[in-house]
């Protein structure tokens, strides 16, 4: 048991640190408007580009179908070798000024087949490495992490390669590039051992407590880094010392298998000559602890599940939430130029909020989920609320006003909830629709992201065309008044699904609590 519970920790942290470097869709719009000036395209080009970083889900199925039959070491070594390439051409045709749209388009493509191998290889170990009772908080506590990835990007280009304006775009692409390599042949040696789960869950409680308080401590850093004056090279110091602390609780974990170890061989050297046999069940009761308890979820394949009502109220739902949030973000940089603010400063606002949506989920499950308040820590619950509030967000964003709160605080309420919606998807997918083919099921549910992206995104680029009078550039309020007044619409009927779904899934959370109750 003492080695697989170092194993766990272990691979929670590595796919923490998979987390931070996979997010590299996220840091597009920190320097989009630098790249549409660089390549000399049109606002309806630029979202095509946002798109092919999406689209790479559009084939999720693959390394879904590939999870069951793949080691996986070698899917995310083959997921970092997609983002290298990918982002390694894109990087060249800027440094070479080879301005070719369509091949600079399906190089961004390719790499982002390499975010969603990844992001598989990532959700696959959660639901393999942890009992169901801790996925949500194993999810949250590792998805949360994404959401600090533009900002860290964004924080050493700026320390390490201190671009001209002009070679923004090249730093982050280059920086993209080298990430995944580096960090996927670094943590493929810690997938490479199977884990069976075991260890008490009065122990792994203590372990995420410490955890949580690193995220804490690390989320409230990265937005006193954000909004007070310190140096590039000091923010990336110090966020490199807080990535590291997680490792804080396997090395703990080793260390105290060593003092149990030894009081073991004590207890067995004292009792084995008197009562053997007592011996044996305190030993299988202390596994039977720790044991897994099975989720009464129904276990079903992609062609059953879309046969399910739940499962178009939950694709429907997350279109209309995480994915109309992404498309946000991906417009963030136009949508702060056309206000005459600073697109950096939104995309780092965005990024730590985002950090604690996603953290959120996560701390309420594990705060709330075995007492009488656990209703509100149910993911349709949270998904339900996390919907309404960024329909008002969006109707916030179309209030005449010269107050700049408003668009800052817009902002990190849009982060927040599409943060939280993302996070505690993994663990609605598999509560729903099984784990025996959680890959498959959940690649299917998140298509829609590209779905939504190449969608809500067009029509935002048509709308600002229109607006700005078909100049490349559109300033004022009126820019993205009537898509703010659509979006925020699509959330508020997400939030009506959402609510359909949380009535429709009360029986099955409340078995869940019984049977964690009982384990």
């Amino acid at each position: 048991m003492s080695s697989r519970s170092v194993l766990q920790w272990l691979s929670l942290v590595a796919i923490v640190w998979l987390q931070v470097v996979n997010g590299t869709n996220f840091n597009f719009p920190a320097y989009s408007i630098q790249l549409k000036k660089q390549l000399s395209i049109s606002q309806m080009q630029l979202i095509l580009l946002a798109f092919a970083f999406d689209a790479g889900k559009i084939f999720g199925f693959l390394p879904g179908l590939l999870a069951d039959r793949l080691p996986l070491w070698l899917m995310l070594l083959i997921g970092s070798i997609l983002g290298f390439v990918g982002y390694g051409l894109s990087f060249l045709l800027l440094k070479l000024h080879i301005y070719m749209y369509w091949v600079f388009f399906l190089s961004i493509l390719f790499a982002s087949l390499g975010i969603s191998w990844i992001n598989t290889v990532c959700n696959v170990v959660i639901i393999r490495n942890f009992p169901f009772h801790h996925q949500q908080v194993v999810a949250g506590i590792a998805i949360s992490y994404q959401g600090l990835s533009a900002k860290i990007y964004t924080d050493f280009v700026h320390a390490i390669f201190s671009p001209a304006p002009d070679k923004i775009a090249e730093a982050f692409l280059f920086l993209n590039s080298i990430s995944a390599i580096i960090f996927g042949v670094i943590v493929a040696p810690i997938l490479i051992p199977k884990i069976e789960f075991g260890r008490p869950r009065s122990i792994m409680r203590i372990g995420f407590a410490v955890l949580f308080f690193i995220a804490i401590g690390t989320g409230i850093y990265s937005l006193i880094s954000s909004l007070v004056q310190i140096s590039p090279l000091g923010k990336i110091v110090g966020m490199g010392v807080f990535l590291l602390l997680p490792l804080v609780v396997p090395i703990l974990e080793l260390s105290g298998n060593h003092v149990d170890r030894n009081d073991t061989d004590t207890r067995l050297h004292c009792f084995a000559s008197e009562e053997n046999g007592g011996v044996n069940r305190i030993l299988e009761e202390a596994v039977k602890e720790g044991e897994q308890t099975t989720s009464k979820s129904e276990e079903m394949g992609v062609k059953k599940m879309v046969q399910r009502c739940d499962f178009y109220l939950y694709f429907f739902m997350y279109l209309c939430g995480p994915t109309l949030g992404l498309v946000f973000f991906n417009n963030l940089a136009q949508i702060a130029e056309s206000r005459g603010h600073s697109a950096s400063a939104l995309v780092s606002l965005s990024s730590s909020f985002g950090f604690f949506g996603r953290l959120i989920p996560s701390f309420m499950d594990y705060c709330f989920s075995r007492t009488k308040y656990e209703m509100i820590s149910r993911p349709t619950s949270l998904a339900a609320a996390s919907m309404a509030l960024m329909a008002l967000a969006f109707f916030l964003l179309i209030v005449p006003s010269n107050i700049t709160i408003l668009l800052y605080i817009s902002t990190a309420i849009i982060g927040v909830c599409a943060g939280a919606i993302s996070s505690v998807g993994v663990c609605i997918t598999a509560d729903l629709f099984g784990r025996e083919q959680f890959s498959r099921n959940h690649n299917v549910v998140i298509a829609n992201i590209p779905v939504g992206s190449l969608t809500f995104g067009c029509m935002a680029a048509f709308l600002y065309r229109r607006e700005g009078n078909g100049d490349v550039i559109c300033m004022g309020m009126k820019c993205y008044r009537t898509t703010f007044v659509i979006w925020g619409s699509l959330c508020a009927f997400g939030t009506l699904l959402a609510c359909g779904l949380y009535a429709r899934t009360r029986e099955l959370y409340t078995q869940k609590l019984q049977n964690m109750s009982t384990s």
